[in-house]
């Protein structure tokens, strides 16, 4: 035995299991050789010659391993084990959900756990939701004007185009109120007042609503803000931006009052013989000449004599309707074709070369005639002046001729 043989045999240790005799004698295992044992190699005897070298205590192989490294070891595979099971329990409840909901079972959990869910707070519990805000849509002019040109006389009708115009409660052309003829969600229609001669040229058309605001008027092809819904939220800021639409201005729509040649003459003439008889071209009927003289601004007018209505400067012939007022009545109410009927109550559509009729004891025929010269609308009303002969007058106040004489009046619109 060698030295350190010899001191770990005097400590009672065991010889290395693994060591090789010098001698070459078999392995002995507890002192029983091994059978069949290889004989070791010098190079083998010298490596284990240099490990007996060492002190017991130092050798490394022969430690047991720590009792910490075997429990973290224990402990990852225990945490490996438990997220395997969750993940895989995860998928089968996911599995037997679907298959729960498929086949109509669970629906008790699914109501339990929707009641669950609402007596949970909420983090949204200072969130306020709100029925959304209706935004009314105002009326709107989105067009031009049909006709952009109409003679001071009145009569002419223009229509425009738009949004609620239904709504419109007044027409002004240049100030002067408009009479609506007819009135649609989507046309308005009205008819241009008559003026004074002196009123020829460009004027403003406003239109006004119930309430007396101003309608907005676009642009062609322009977009309006029709009746629409906003979150509540919203609201404040729609109501600002729909009264900032309300005072915004808008664009404005002109209408230029023209002449007219065919009432021109008519007036004219009116105005020019109405005291000095035309005895150079026509008939003079003494005391009952207001139809002749009406019916001779008619023919200045443009008007074309038939077989219904005429006179014959070689002979003095007339028809009746040419001479009489109730027969002139008759004849236009056959001829619609160039004059409407209109009561008293319709002033507001008379114009200029109109004809005014008047029933002075209500008998229901007409015993005098005149020609419109002159119309003004204004706030009380519309006043209407009349010229002719028999009362020779070139502006005759038609309430002032009722008011002295009596009776009613009636007017035929002219086409």
């Amino acid at each position: 035995m060698t030295p350190d043989d010899t001191a770990a045999a005097d400590a009672g240790a065991t010889p290395d299991a693994g060591a090789v005799p010098e001698n070459g004698a078999a392995l002995v295992t507890g002192g029983t050789p091994v059978a069949g044992a290889l004989r070791a190699e010098p190079a083998d005897l010298e490596r284990r010659a240099e490990r007996r070298a060492r002190h017991r205590a130092e050798r490394v192989r022969n430690r047991r391993p720590s009792s910490g490294a075997t429990r973290r070891f224990m402990a990852l595979g225990c945490a490996s084990a438990i997220l395997s099971v969750s993940a895989f329990g995860a998928v089968a409840a996911s599995a037997v959900d679907d298959t729960k909901l498929a086949s109509g079972e669970g629906a008790s959990d699914t109501v339990a756990s929707a009641d669950s869910a609402d007596s949970a707070p909420s983090a949204a519990d200072g969130d306020v939701i709100a029925a959304p805000v209706s935004i009314a849509a105002r009326p709107a002019v989105t067009s031009g004007l049909s006709t952009a040109a109409a003679p001071f006389t009145g009569g002419t009708q223009v229509t425009v185009a738009g949004e609620q115009l239904d709504q419109v409660a007044q027409v002004a052309v240049g100030g002067v109120a408009a009479p609506i003829v007819a009135a649609t969600p989507d046309q308005l229609t009205f008819q241009v007042p008559a003026v004074a001669d002196t009123s020829l040229g460009d004027v403003a058309v406003a239109f006004t609503d119930a309430a007396g605001a101003p309608i907005a008027v676009a642009a062609p092809g322009t977009a309006t803000v029709a009746g629409s819904a906003a979150p509540a939220s919203l609201a404040a800021q729609l109501i600002e931006i729909d009264e900032a639409a309300l005072h915004a201005p808008t664009q404005s729509l002109t209408l230029t009052y023209t002449s007219n040649p065919a009432i021109d003459a008519q007036r004219d003439y009116v105005l020019t013989y109405w005291s000095s008889y035309n005895t150079a071209q026509y008939t003079v009927l003494s005391g009952v000449d207001c139809a002749n003289f009406t019916s001779q601004s008619l023919v200045a007018r443009g008007w074309a004599m038939d077989a219904g209505w005429y006179y014959d400067r070689a002979t003095g012939a007339m028809s009746p309707s040419w001479s009489s007022s109730t027969a002139m009545r008759d004849w236009l109410y056959g001829r619609p074709d160039l004059a409407t009927p209109l009561d008293d109550s319709q002033r507001g559509l008379v114009k200029v070369g109109d004809i005014a009729q008047f029933d002075w004891d209500g008998s229901g025929d007409r015993d005098h005639t005149a020609v419109v010269t002159r119309v003004e609308h204004t706030a009380n009303g519309t006043a209407v002046w009349v010229g002719g002969h028999t009362k020779d007058a070139d502006y005759w106040n038609v309430d002032e001729a009722l008011a002295s004489g009596g009776g009613s009046v009636t007017y035929f619109s002219l086409r």
